[in-house]
């Protein structure tokens, strides 16, 4: 990606100058409002400090959940600008706004190596707004806060597929840069397109098949080893003639999954048996079953222990495996063994040498709630969608307005 970055910024020098950042902060919340995993934080707070330490204003906007385009007080950046403050060794103001007159109050008082944080862009509804015109008011209003010699850095990689006002449209206003994180994403992402180190596996899980058809299509000719678990396997176990009982099954794409079996059912490794239960519920009545025995009126929510061996030793030899989707529901504890069987048989191989990527979202969630540590892995991705998105070839207009 040929594209200014954060090291080309700082060269120009940026004391005494605002500069805006987009991050990606949509870290996931209890029913109290804490934050239960800060790793968006985390990762995004590298970028924000070399700013601050080279004497910018930093104006920081992100998002958190999906609010309907007006304020909604559990959905308020507060908890994270503490938990960034925490991050970064310095305290990280909150505008009671997006770009009101406290955002504007705020950022026209900014000294050097202040950092500000603005409430929740999606409070505004001009930022997901369809409209072009719309999104450029909002992204002249952001473009204004940082003043005549501002300028933009692009670091939330988990929102540059989507054509939003803070990711694309100001963009087009400020001279524009790679954050250290979008950088670091899409070299990471390139080295599993371009030419990875084989043999190369891909390990998919989550609820839903449609959700990964352009990943599986785009990637099923280029690997060696393609695994389907969670909820998107019964599907494919289904278009094999199999009974799924209750299980999460998507009728829409069973003909699609038997085409993708009679393509690549060479490479293509489904669950031999499965953990399965008489409800939905962290209580739930569970028991292991051949994955063409399961009963009727039980469902599937978790690969069985077969299945983790035999899918450990398909990836035992790979040099390359991208991992996005967890096996089961690792939220239940009596579901949580084939992701965390899964996590392992790919961390072991990251210890004799492979890349390994996992790609954000659930996977990334996952990975914390298991309690296996980060650096098990060769790089955990911020980006779930985007991260997809990539895979598949598609144009990411987050980071094309980057090439302009």
């Amino acid at each position: 990606m040929a594209v200014p970055t954060l090291e080309d910024l700082l060269e120009t020098g940026v004391s005494g100058r605002n500069v805006l950042v987009r991050s990606d902060l949509n870290v996931p919340l209890d029913d109290d409002g804490n934050i239960t995993d800060p790793g968006r934080i985390v990762a995004s707070a590298p970028t924000i400090r070399k700013l601050a330490e080279a004497g910018a204003g930093v104006i920081v906007t992100a998002h958190l959940g999906r609010p309907k385009g007006e304020p909604d007080p559990k959905l308020s950046l507060a908890p994270v600008a503490q938990r960034l403050g925490e991050e970064l060794g310095r305290n990280v103001q909150l505008a009671a706004d997006v770009v009101g007159t406290d955002a504007l109050a705020r950022a026209e008082g900014l000294t050097d190596g202040d950092v500000l944080l603005l409430e929740n862009i999606r409070f505004d509804p001009r930022e997901t707004s369809k409209d072009e015109a719309q999104r450029a008011k909002l992204a002249a209003a952001l473009a204004e806060l940082t003043g005549p010699d501002g300028a933009f850095v692009s670091d939330g990689f988990g929102v540059v597929h989507r054509e939003q006002a803070s990711v694309y449209d100001v963009a087009k206003l400020l001279p524009h840069y790679a954050g250290d994180l979008v950088a670091a994403e899409v070299e990471v992402l390139s080295r599993l397109t371009e030419d990875p180190a084989r043999p190369y596996a891909v390990v998919l899980g989550g609820s839903k098949v449609s959700d990964k058809l352009g990943v599986i299509e785009a990637l099923a000719p280029k690997v060696d080893t393609l695994v389907i678990g969670g909820g998107m396997a019964f599907t494919f176990l289904a278009a094999q003639g199999l009974p799924v009982g209750t299980s999460l099954l998507q009728e829409d794409q069973i003909d699609v999954c038997k085409g993708l079996l009679e393509r690549f059912g060479d490479v293509i490794r489904l669950p031999v048996d499965v953990v399965v239960a008489d409800k939905f519920a962290a209580d739930a009545e569970a028991k292991t079953v051949a994955s063409d025995a399961i009963p009727d009126g039980w469902m599937g929510l978790d690969i069985g222990p077969e299945s983790v061996k035999r899918f450990a030793a398909a990836l035992s030899e790979a040099k390359t495996i991208f991992w996005n989707g967890p096996s089961g529901v690792f939220e239940f504890e009596k579901f949580a063994a084939g992701t965390k069987g899964v996590a392992e048989a790919i961390a072991a191989t990251t210890a004799g040498g492979a890349f390994t990527v996992v790609g954000g979202g659930d996977s990334a969630a996952a990975v914390r709630v298991l309690g296996i540590p980060d650096d098990n892995f060769s790089h955990i991705s911020t980006g779930g969608g985007a991260s997809l998105e990539y895979l598949e070839g598609k144009k990411l207009p987050g980071l094309t307005v980057l090439e302009a």
